[in-house]
């Protein structure tokens, strides 16, 4: 898929999450999507772009009970890492890890799935805005 035809997919399941407000509560299993990032290199301007120009899944799914995050199946690339923090809290999920250098903290609103996460590394920060559907 060409970059406009992944903008385009990703504006339309934005589009229908938004319009569905999914409600996440109570949900085991989670499927997020990540739509625009921000990389903010140590002592470098920071650069806003699509998620795949720096190897951040386009999927995600969350295995609430199993505590993990991973990549889909159909991605090909068997990535998953482990929540070491899980929280629900006045209509909030808040999941938080750390793996491989990196400390990550997702937050998802429960009513709509919108989805805010941030990792922060030794050499820098990436920011990541997304939706989230139960699975």
């Amino acid at each position: 898929m060409n970059k406009q035809g992944k903008w385009l997919a990703v504006a339309l399941l934005m589009a229908s999450t938004t319009l569905m407000a999914d409600d996440l509560a109570g949900a085991d299993k989670i499927l997020c999507t990540a739509v625009q990032a921000t990389r903010c290199p140590a002592e470098e301007e920071c650069r806003t772009g699509a998620p795949w120009n720096w190897n951040i899944p386009q999927f995600i799914e969350v295995d609430l009970k199993k505590q993990q995050l991973a990549t889909t199946v159909a991605s090909g690339e068997n990535r998953a890492t482990p929540i070491k923090n899980l929280e629900r809290e006045e209509g909030l999920l808040y999941l938080q890890g750390v793996e491989g250098g990196r400390a990550f903290s997702f937050v998802i609103d429960e009513a709509t799935g919108s989805l805010s996460v941030a990792v922060a590394t030794q050499a820098g920060t990436t920011t990541v805005l997304g939706a989230c559907t139960p699975r």
